[in-house]
Formats: structure tokens, C-alpha cells, sequence
């Protein structure tokens, strides 16, 4: 052996985070920012020590909720493009059980994050400790256990010389875009603390390289021959193409061959909206532009998706008889997807390839693109300017809510504003290169239909798990990412009160975030998909036991953390907010009285949920009724 350094297990992991670096298209830089953290019994004498000696090239936030911190730093990964990282500290029991709805949100949509929770006492001598749980079968099992699930590799660490080989198989997983995803390793707390004469050599700089996998000739080949044969290939945008920088090449194959771009939420602004050939987003929330085009595409060109149920129509948005599927990800598992043509490579040079192989070819389309795109933009300027009336108002999602209900709200909040208005004053009013983020309910559905992306990666949303509390989280996350940008949180009411936290993180770290509270006085999402299938408005609407609408004002919220607040109640009070916010040093927080069915409806589209098959209530076997026939005529769909 040679020079050794004589560190705690806690020390040297800091040490060897600190020498972590990542290569990118020639450019090498450090690929861990920070670490966000919550100190607790478990961790703060072991890593809270070494982050203190050891950690002045980190950047330290002090986390305010586990789960929300976590979002941070999620968020702030896929705003970088999944090449540079933070890591994420806390206790044992709650505060390792508060990282898993965070782990799966990072899990479903291949972030790179690393989790590192404290554990129970490697030695067993004073078990039970604080905040351990106890099983008749095994005194192994921890609650960082329950996090195996949910992480692309998991580790536990119970003796110092064990850090080495775990950090390095982790650091294989947090930068290879095939595996990218949650990391969780988890540290004895006795360990951390304990010295151990560590070999020199592993806290050497270390460059992690993304190198892009190029395609074989058999599978670009291939490739080349079903584009050249189809007659009205389509072009699904996932979040790899985004990853991978696809751009450029999405928009030359896209002009030179006239064929549609289409989008999932992960690969929404990899081109902006305004490009002449996106048709915006497909599925069940997505456009009728682009939904149309899936109908009629006979080669579906998935680059970088994982089709999931909302993009594919839960498998209904294409036309099975005709359509082939050609499939370009660097997973493997993603590529064999709908049993499509497999081409295992990056995206950005896989397009490359094809764009240079593929001569004089034509797709069929025609006019087609533009008419779609001309009829769409014809529906966003109506939905734009919808305005409630007190009086035969029509709102998008119908037959749910009597006028009588909508005027009980617009009279409760004081407010004449429906969402989509709402939504299509702010994309027109904030800044072309600010950074909206959301998650959630019903609003990540009417932005992928309407929200105009007009600078690439300025769309941070998180729908892979629709997971509530990523909004306001997220959006630190991502102004840590854009320093120099504009960074929205949109958040419906329901989320923001499941999780906030890191609203007050931004404030205290001076990082401004916009947060846009959307108070629709209940779970408006989920109002509207039970309604739709024949069930009444049940625990969805926030009233209180007289039957009132619960009208919280969430500006005093806002107000007493210490950010500049705003009310919105009409057009013309959102854009001299947003005008006003615009301009603030601080953070903001703007609540819009949005009225509730006034968010977008399907356009073409289905999805396929589970209703009960036998009910008192004859809306709700009808409703199961007609999803048997919709599931009858796809039987046959992979």
C-alpha cells in the first residue's frame, strides 16, 4: 500500500465528492455542486463534521423538509442536464422515510441524485437507537431499507473500508445516462465517525466521461430503411433527446423531411414551441394538433421516451394496424419498448447519422403540418381570453358543476379569472427565457397543451411521478441552476399545502423564486377525473363542515416568511403583479383565484383508469361500461 490519509468514513466521503469531475463534449468541470441537508442525530457528529472541516468547495443549503430538499436537488439535475449533481444528507427513521417519495420521483424520471441518509449503529451495542424500527425477523433491517425500491443502486455502509468500493460503484450509475437515477448509500451512524488509513489514491481527481454511444451500422441501417419507407413518420421527443442536446438535429430532420415533432412533459422545450413543425404535446394531455398527427403516422420515432401511459393515450394513440415504432435510447430496456426497432445510442448522434442518410426523402404530410399547427393556435387564442360569466358560462370540463357552483365560487373568491386565461397572461407576460416550473394535478396537463416554450430548457417539469411538493422545491432547484433567470413555480392550492418548505430555504439563501399559487379551493385534478367517470364530487373541494368553500388566504402565508405577495383576482391584477414580481430583489408569491373547471379538457385522447364495475349509481357502471369497450377495441396493443 502506498501514502495513506488517516480521515473518519465521513471526512473521506466529502474529500472524495470534492474530486469528482465530469467530461462532456470536451468540456470537464466538477460534477458535484452542493449538498442539501438536515441534521439530525444521525448524521450531524459524523457528516455534519466532515462537511464543516471538509466541505468549503460544496455548496451547503440547509434543507427545511427531507422530501422537499431532495426536489431541490432533483430539479436543479435536470435543469443541468443531468451532468452536475448535489447530494442529499439526513437522519435515520423520519428523516431517511421522507427521502422515498422524492428517490421515486428522481427513480421514474432517471435524475441523477445522490441520497445519503444516516443508519443505525453498525455495532448493534446500544440498539435500539432513536428512530430505529425493529423486526422479529432481522435486526439488518433498517428504514433506509424501505429506499430500495425506489433507487437505481442502494448500499449500506458498516465499515470504513467499504466507502471506497461503494462510492465508485455509485458514481458509475450517477453518470452513465443509460442507468442515471437516485443513489442511496447509507452510513452506519457509529461508522461515520470511525478513522480508517485511507490509500491516497481514492481521493485522486476522478473524470467521469459522457462519451456518446454511437449507433452500430446494422441498427442505423435499419433505421434509415423504416424512416425511408414510411409515408408519415412522427417524432416523439422524450426527456433523453433533451439530455442529450438533440436540438439541432430534431430541427434540421424535422425541416428538411417535413416531419412532425411531438412531445412528452420530459421532452417539452428540447425545441421551442414556436418551431413550425411542433405540434406540442401527445397524449392525454396533449394537443389536438399532435394527437391528430399520431393518428395518422404510420412510423412513430420515439427518441429518449419511456412511452408512458399520458403519451401514449394509455396506448390508444396510434394507429396499431398501420404504425411501426422505431426507438433511438441509450437504455436498452426503453428501446424494446411497444416492441419497436432498437437503436441503443445517444440521441444527438444517432439523429446526425440518420439526417445525412436519408437523401431525398419526403414525408407525405404535406400542408397537414401547418394546418394542424394554424388550427391549434386558433384553439390556444380562445382559451386564452375565456372569460367567466355569472350567467350561461360554459366551462372547458362540462356537466360536472351547476352555474349556481361556479357562482358560489367566483362570489367566495371574489375573482372572475378561469385557468386557462390565467395561464396563457403569464406565458405572454414573464420573461421569453424564464424557467417555469410544476408537477402535479391539472396544471402540467393545461401547460403542455398551452404553455409556449420559447427558449429551449426553460420547461422543468415533473411528470414522470407526478409527485405533489416538487413545485415550489423544484423551483429552488432550478433558480440555483439559473442563476441569471426568471425561475415560476406554478402550484395548485392542494400541493402547495402538502409541501412548501423550501419556499422558506429560497428566501433565507436569497435565491428569488416566483411562486404562482393557482387557489382553486380543492384537488381540482382529481375532481374532475371522478366526476368524469360518474362519481360525485366526493373529499375533493375544500369545504368545511357547514358546506362553505374554505378560502384560505395564502398571501399572509407568503407574507409572514418574508417574500413580496400579490393578489390576483383579474387579468389586469396578474399582469401588473407579474410586472411587479418581475422587478422585486426577493422572492414572491402571487395567489390567483382561479375558478374551478376552467382548466383544459381531453383533445383526442383517453385514459385508461380503473372505475368500479358495480355501483349504486348508474353514471359509474356506464362509465365502466364504456371503458370495457375502449379496452375491447385496443385488446390487441402491447
Amino acid at each position: 500500500m502506498g501514502k495513506t490519509i488517516r480521515l473518519t468514513t465521513a471526512q473521506a466521503l466529502v474529500r472524495f465528492l470534492n474530486n469528482q469531475y465530469i467530461h462532456v463534449d470536451g468540456e470537464e468541470f466538477p460534477f458535484v455542486e452542493g449538498v442539501f441537508t438536515i441534521f439530525g442525530h444521525g448524521n450531524v457528529l459524523g457528516l455534519g463534521q466532515a462537511l464543516e472541516q471538509e466541505g468549503d468547495q460544496l455548496s451547503i443549503y440547509q434543507g427545511k423538509n427531507e422530501q422537499g430538499m431532495a426536489h431541490a436537488a432533483i430539479a436543479y439535475s435536470k435543469q443541468k442536464l443531468r451532468q452536475k449533481i448535489f447530494a442529499v444528507t439526513t437522519s435515520i427513521g423520519p428523516g431517511s422515510a421522507n427521502l422515498t417519495a422524492a428517490a421515486g420521483t428522481a427513480l421514474a424520471n432517471n435524475i441523477p441524485v445522490l441520497f445519503l441518509p444516516g443508519d443505525t449503529f453498525a455495532s448493534k451495542q446500544p440498539d435500539p437507537v432513536l428512530q430505529q424500527v425493529e423486526h422479529e425477523d432481522s435486526s439488518n433491517i433498517t428504514t433506509n431499507d424501505a429506499l430500495k425500491a425506489v433507487s437505481r443502486y442502494w448500499d449500506r455502509v458498516v465499515r470504513p473500508e467499504q466507502l471506497m468500493s461503494s462510492m465508485i460503484r455509485a458514481f458509475d450509475v450517477l453518470t452513465d445516462p443509460a442507468k442515471a437515477g437516485p443513489v442511496t448509500i447509507s452510513i452506519a451512524q457509529d461508522v461515520e465517525g470511525e478513522a480508517y488509513d485511507y490509500d491516497a489514491s481514492f481521493f485522486e481527481k476522478r473524470v467521469h466521461y459522457l462519451d456518446r454511444k454511437e449507433p452500430t451500422s446494422r441498427e442505423l441501417e435499419g433505421a434509415i430503411s423504416l424512416i425511408r419507407s414510411s409515408k408519415k413518420p412522427l417524432i416523439l421527443i422524450g426527456g433523453g433527446a433533451k439530455y442529450s442536446q438533440a436540438r439541432e438535429f430534431l430541427m434540421k430532420i424535422s425541416e428538411q423531411y417535413n416531419i412532425p415533432l411531438v412531445e412528452t412533459q420530459a421532452g417539452k422545450a428540447t425545441v421551442e414551441s414556436t418551431f413550425k413543425n411542433n405540434l406540442g404535446g401527445l397524449g392525454v394531455t396533449g394537443t389536438l394538433a399532435a394527437n391528430k398527427a399520431a393518428k395518422q403516422a404510420d412510423l412513430i420515432i420515439g427518441v429518449g421516451t419511456r412511452y408512458t401511459d399520458f403519451s401514449t393515450s394509455s396506448k390508444t394513440a396510434f394507429n396499431f394496424e398501420e404504425a411501426k415504432f422505431l426507438n433511438i435510447n441509450v437504455s436498452r430496456m426503453q428501446a424494446y419498448k411497444l416492441d419497436g426497432f432498437q437503436v441503443v445510442a445517444d440521441a444527438k448522434v444517432t439523429l446526425e447519422k440518420i439526417l445525412l442518410g436519408l437523401a431525398d426523402y419526403q414525408s407525405e404530410f404535406g400542408e397537414q403540418i401547418n394546418n394542424w399547427k394554424t388550427e391549434w393556435n386558433q384553439e390556444l387564442a380562445r382559451l386564452g381570453s375565456v372569460a367567466f360569466k355569472k350567467t350561461g358560462f360554459d366551462p372547458e370540463v362540462k356537466g360536472h358543476f351547476t352555474q349556481e357552483i361556479l357562482n358560489e365560487y367566483a362570489e367566495a373568491f371574489q375573482s372572475n379569472l378561469t385557468q386557462t386565461t390565467a395561464l396563457a397572461t403569464i406565458n405572454q407576460t414573464i420573461d421569453r427565457d424564464s424557467v417555469v416550473v410544476t408537477s402535479s394535478g391539472s396544471l402540467p396537463g393545461d401547460m403542455q397543451r398551452m404553455w409556449e416554450a420559447k427558449t429551449p430548457n426553460t420547461y422543468n417539469v415533473e411528470y414522470g411521478y407526478s409527485c405533489m411538493g416538487y413545485e415550489v422545491s423544484g423551483a429552488l432547484g432550478a433558480k440555483l441552476a439559473e442563476q441569471d433567470k426568471e425561475v415560476y413555480s406554478l402550484v395548485g392550492d392542494g400541493s402547495f399545502l402538502l409541501l412548501h418548505s423550501e419556499f422558506v430555504t429560497a428566501i433565507q439563501y436569497n435565491q428569488k423564486i416566483n411562486v404562482m399559487l393557482f387557489d382553486n379551493a380543492g384537488f381540482g385534478c382529481i375532481n374532475n377525473l371522478q366526476m368524469s367517470n360518474g362519481s360525485g364530487s366526493y373529499q375533493t373541494e375544500f369545504r368545511n363542515t357547514n358546506n362553505q368553500i374554505v378560502n384560505i388566504d395564502y398571501a399572509k402565508i407568503g407574507e409572514a416568511y418574508g417574500a413580496k405577495v400579490y393578489r390576483a383576482h383579474t387579468v389586469e391584477e396578474l399582469k401588473e403583479a407579474i410586472i411587479g414580481a418581475k422587478h422585486q430583489p426577493n422572492s414572491t408569491l402571487i395567489e390567483l383565484k382561479v375558478l374551478p373547471k376552467t382548466m383544459t379538457d381531453g383533445y383526442e385522447s383517453w385514459w385508461n383508469v380503473g372505475v368500479a364495475e358495480v355501483a349504486n349509481d348508474d353514471k359509474v357502471t356506464k362509465a365502466a361500461e364504456e371503458r370495457k369497450k375502449v379496452l375491447d377495441q385496443f385488446a390487441k396493443q402491447y
